[in-house]
C-alpha cells in the first residue's frame, strides 16, 4: 500500500503482486454496457461505487433515500442529483420499485443499511426496517429475477465478527471462518443478512458474494451529529475548526482503515471474479492502526490540534484487523491506499471543500 498509487482505484491502475501485474480494467471488462443496481447509491461508499461504474462504461441504477444528509450534501459532496438519468430516489423496502429495478439489472450491489451504529442502537426499529426488511426486499426480487441477474454482492460489516482485542500482534486478525459474535444491533442485522443471503439465493441458480467491510474512510466522508463512527473524518473535521480530538478510552482501540476507493473496486471485483462466487470475503487492508495514530496523523495537518482523552463509549469495540489472506487469493488483489497517504488525502479534500463541514458542528465551535 503505497501512495504513489493514490488513484489507483479510479485510473484502474496496474497493480503488481507477487510479481504479477493485473490491470483491475481488463478484469472489468464484463461490466461495460452491463447495468448494475446499486443500493444505497446516495451514501459514501455507493456513490463511489456508481461513479467507478460510469467510468467503466457500465449503467449503474442508483437506488436509495435523501435523508441521511442535507440535500446539499449529494449534489455538491457526492456528486449525485435526484435529476440525473441513472438515479433512483426511493426506499428500498418499496417491492414494487425494487423488482422494476432488478429485473433490469445485470448485477445488483447491495449497499444500503442504516450504518450508523450508534443510530442503530437508538432506534432498532429503524434499523429492521432499512437492515433486515430491505434486505428481504432485495433478495427476493433477485431471486425472482435469478435468469438474469448475473451475481449480487451483499454488503456486510466486519462488526460481525465481535469486539476484538484491541491489539495488533498477528493473532488479533478477524478471518472469515472465525466465530462471529456481533454485539450491537447493527452487527446483528448485518449477520442476518449474510445468513439470509445464502438462504435465500443459495437453493437456486442464483449468484451471490458477501463483502465484510473494515473501517471505511475517504474523502467526501461527511460526519453526523450523534454518531462516534467515522473518525478520520470527525478529526479532520473538528481539527479544522479548532475543536480538540476526542480519544475516547485513550484512543488504545484498533481499526483496520480501508479507503473509499478501495472498497469500490474489491466490491466490484467481487461481482464479477469466478471464484467470489458465493463466498465470503473480509475487505481490508490487514493492518492496524490506533485510534491515537489517527488522530496524530491528523494532528500532523494542524499544528497546536488538541487531543483529550475521554471516556469509552459501551460497547465500542477493541478492534482487530482483518486477516486477508482469502481477499489476497481469491480477487487477486490487495488495497492501494495506505493509511498516512489517506489522511493526507481527506485533509486536502477537506481544504479545497471546506462547505462540506455541516452547520451543526460550526456550532459547536462557535459555542466553544
Amino acid at each position: 500500500m503505497v501512495s504513489s498509487a493514490a488513484d489507483a482505484a479510479h485510473r484502474g491502475a496496474v497493480l503488481s503482486k507477487g510479481g504479477v501485474d493485473v490491470d483491475t480494467q481488463d478484469r472489468f471488462a464484463d461490466l461495460s454496457g452491463a447495468t448494475v443496481a446499486v443500493t444505497g447509491g446516495f451514501g459514501l461508499i455507493g456513490s463511489r461505487i456508481v461513479h467507478r461504474l460510469r467510468a467503466l462504461g457500465a449503467k449503474p441504477l442508483a437506488v436509495g433515500r435523501l435523508d441521511a444528509y442535507g440535500s446539499s450534501v449529494y449534489s455538491s459532496v457526492f456528486g449525485l442529483s435526484p435529476q440525473d438519468g441513472d438515479v433512483i430516489a426511493g426506499d428500498i423496502t418499496d417491492a414494487a420499485l425494487m423488482d422494476d429495478v432488478v429485473s433490469r439489472s445485470d448485477y445488483v450491489i447491495h449497499a444500503a443499511a442504516l450504518a450508523d451504529v450508534a443510530e442503530c442502537t437508538r432506534n432498532p426499529a429503524a434499523a429492521l426496517r432499512a437492515n433486515v426488511d430491505g434486505t428481504q426486499t432485495v433478495l427476493d426480487s433477485a431471486a425472482r429475477h435469478s435468469g438474469t441477474v448475473r451475481r449480487l454482492v451483499f454488503v456486510s460489516s466486519a462488526s460481525v465478527y465481535g469486539v476484538g482485542t484491541g491489539t495488533a500482534d498477528v493473532g488479533a486478525r478477524f478471518a472469515e471462518d472465525d466465530g462471529l459474535a456481533p454485539e450491537s444491533v447493527y452487527a446483528n442485522t448485518k449477520l442476518w443478512g449474510e445468513h439470509q443471503t445464502g438462504l435465500v439465493l443459495g437453493g437456486s441458480d442464483s449468484s451471490y458474494a458477501i463483502v465484510r467491510y473494515f473501517s471505511v474512510y475517504g474523502e467526501p466522508q461527511v460526519v453526523k451529529e450523534n454518531s462516534h463512527s467515522w473518525v478520520v473524518a470527525w478529526f479532520a473535521m473538528r481539527a479544522a475548526l479548532g475543536l480538540p480530538l476526542h480519544l475516547n478510552g485513550g484512543g488504545v482501540q484498533v481499526r483496520d482503515f480501508v479507503h473509499v476507493d478501495d472498497i469500490a473496486e474489491a466490491t466490484l471485483l467481487a461481482a464479477v471474479t469466478g471464484g467470489a462466487e458465493r463466498a465470503t470475503l473480509n475487505v481490508g487492508t490487514g493492518r492496524a492502526t490506533s485510534i491515537r495514530q489517527v488522530a496524530e496523523l491528523v494532528g500532523r495537518h494542524f499544528p497546536g490540534a488538541r487531543i483529550v482523552e475521554t471516556p469509552r463509549p459501551q460497547g465500542d469495540p477493541l478492534g482487530a484487523c482483518a486477516d486477508i489472506t482469502r481477499m489476497r487469493r481469491v480477487l487477486d488483489w490487495v488495497p492501494q491506499v495506505g493509511i498516512e497517504d489517506g489522511v493526507d488525502r481527506y485533509v486536502a479534500w477537506l481544504e479545497r471543500s471546506p462547505e462540506a463541514i455541516p452547520q451543526w458542528l460550526r456550532a459547536q465551535a462557535g459555542a466553544a
